[in-house]
């Protein structure tokens, strides 16, 4: 991770702290229901729109490497000027997200292509409940999250569709990784413009359960350690 990179580098001056924004009292503090949210000396100085889910965010794309290098001399900064004056800090931080992700109705109307070139519209998903997952190659929560969902796929492949979305990711890397894991479910690249559809995406992984008739059931934003009973949860309540 980036953050903890820089944080290294000032050896014993300075600690980095790695915090699940569902258990967090500064999440909860700021209101943070997203991540990734970065703080320091519990100022936040970079808010989940600053790294994904839309256009204009101060380190989108994030896969940029002008980006991540923007994101770095960034934090270099807020962490130096911690250290010398805390007024100053507390001047420069940012205001949390005043508008979080809206949440659908029902599923969008779409068409896409997944990887072995077979088209995935929203008319051949009915009829089953249908949970869609956005994730990216470098969102480590999602990696035991696409395996939870290949078990529960075979599980329930008579009645539940589950469809992939990777978004902010080569495909490349997305293929192998559907390669390794061995996933018996449809995945497609994302775009900004999908992610739109179903009310913009700022945190990965995020999961939509819809039930038989396309209709939202529940959203699911970021990896809380109860994700998959919460998921499972929904499932079982899509598909009665």
């Amino acid at each position: 991770m980036l953050a903890k990179s820089v944080v290294r580098g000032y050896g014993a001056k300075a600690e980095f702290v790695e915090e699940n924004f569902s258990e967090s009292a500064l999440a909860k503090k700021f209101g943070i229901k997203f991540y990734p949210a970065v703080f320091v000396d519990e100022v936040l100085i970079a808010k989940p729109s600053d790294f994904f889910g839309n256009k204009t965010g101060r380190y989108i794309p994030w896969r940029e490497p002008k980006n991540q290098e923007k994101f770095r001399a960034d934090l270099t900064r807020m962490i130096d000027i911690a250290m010398r004056d805390r007024g100053e800090l507390v001047r420069l931080g940012v205001a949390p997200d005043s508008v979080g992700t809206s949440s659908i109705p029902s599923m969008p109307e779409f068409s896409l292509t997944d990887l072995s070139g077979k088209t995935i519209a929203t008319s051949s998903l009915r009829g089953k409940a249908t949970l869609v997952e956005f994730w990216a190659e470098w969102c480590p929560p999602c990696r035991s999250t696409l395996a939870w969902l290949a078990e529960t796929h075979r599980k329930h492949a008579d009645t539940l569709h589950v469809l992939g979305v990777a978004v902010e990711s080569e495909e490349a890397s997305i293929r192998a990784i559907v390669h390794s894991l061995n996933l018996p479910y449809p995945n497609v690249m994302g775009s900004a413009e999908i992610a739109l559809l179903f009310g913009d995406i700022v945190s990965v992984p995020t999961l939509f359960v819809f039930d038989r008739t396309g209709k939202t059931v529940s959203v699911f934003y970021g990896a809380p350690p109860d994700l998959h009973e919460q998921v499972g949860q929904a499932i079982a309540l899509a598909s009665g």
